[in-house]
């Protein structure tokens, strides 16, 4: 259920709304999520480790944090990786704590460097790109969310038994979380019938909380003890990417100014744990500088709306053909 109200916030309204920057910065996304992913593989096959095995530390637990590790880890579990369930975690764990870490000097560095406070733009000047309209919350709305969430899981679990029928190995969840992509998207551009996106975000919230105490239940720590340096490798360079691409990619992509440099601190943040911690670094920088309107819109729309849709498909991909 967590996941299927995930595939409700594709919402592609709002990425043709918010212009060439939203544009780019999805495709900065995209790109990052596939970096950490061969990151991950190219380290493991370096020491000796299983393709997988390294997997268990690239965009599962970075872009796609807590969440992401627990859907995906019994996944590759079952494929035979011992213990990916526990790697999963603790390296979501570990991107949690070091993407709050870095998020913010690195901003700083950039922004004193290069001396971006003299491209900072007046809020009112500043490209917005359009918000999603925040949806009012009604007690009386809760009970048909929860049904479009039950057709979207219905209907899912047919597009997933089909998707199982050409021999490629997809999560459970991932037909559902497409079948709530498309009917989001047909009622964004049809109106012909409300999704509750308020309520369903609530209760996907709530049952995404379970989801993880179960998890964390199920958690078998003494298995990392084989791969304890392996896996110091392995976080090491996936923090070590970050930190780059961060600085010299998505900094100079997104337009080498102050917006930039802000944006490059929250991509630390969801990029190595969620959208919270991208928050609080830019609330770091943001407090102390100059307010950043473009970056407070851009890190929210796709931390939050698109990056865990479209590493899903990123990491069923890797699972099928590594």
């Amino acid at each position: 259920m967590p996941f299927t109200s995930v595939g409700f916030q594709a919402n592609l309204r709002i990425l043709k709304s918010g212009g060439v920057s939203l544009i780019v910065f999805l495709v900065c996304v995209i790109v990052l999520i596939l970096g950490q992913n061969f990151i991950a593989v190219g380290i493991a096959k370096l020491i000796g480790l299983d393709a997988l095995t390294g997997l268990c530390t690239g965009s599962i637990p970075m872009v796609g944090g807590h969440g992401t590790s627990g859907a995906f880890g019994p996944v590759l579990e079952d494929l035979g990786v011992r213990g990916a369930n526990t790697v999963c975690t603790a390296a979501a764990t570990f991107g949690l704590v070091a993407g709050s870490l870095i998020g913010g000097p690195l901003g700083r560095r950039l922004i004193v460097k290069n001396d971006l406070l003299k491209t900072v733009v007046p809020e009112d000047e500043t490209p917005l790109v359009e918000e999603e309209v925040k949806k009012h919350r009604s007690v009386n709305m809760y009970a048909p969310a929860a049904y479009q969430i039950a057709v979207a899981m219905g209907l899912g679990t047919v597009v997933s038994w089909l998707l199982s029928k050409t021999g490629m190995t997809f999560p459970v969840y991932i037909g559902a979380m497409i079948v709530a992509a498309v009917m989001r998207n047909i009622s964004e551009f049809s109106g012909k019938f409300h999704i509750h996106i308020g309520e369903i975000n609530v209760i996907g919230g709530i049952c995404l909380s379970m989801f993880l105490g179960i998890a964390m239940i199920t958690l078998k720590l003494w298995q990392l003890a084989e791969l304890a340096l392996p896996l110091f490798v392995l976080l090491a360079g996936q923090l070590l990417f970050m930190m780059l691409f961060s600085y010299f990619v998505v900094y100079n992509v997104m337009g080498k100014n102050y917006d930039a440099a802000v944006l490059a601190s929250g991509t630390c943040g969801f990029g190595m744990g969620a959208t919270p911690n991208a928050m609080a670094n830019m609330q770091v920088l943001t407090d102390k500088y100059a307010p950043s309107v473009k970056a407070y819109i851009l890190v929210p729309i796709i931390g939050s709306m698109f990056a865990d849709f479209i590493n899903s498909l990123c990491i069923t991909f890797f699972i099928n053909f590594l």
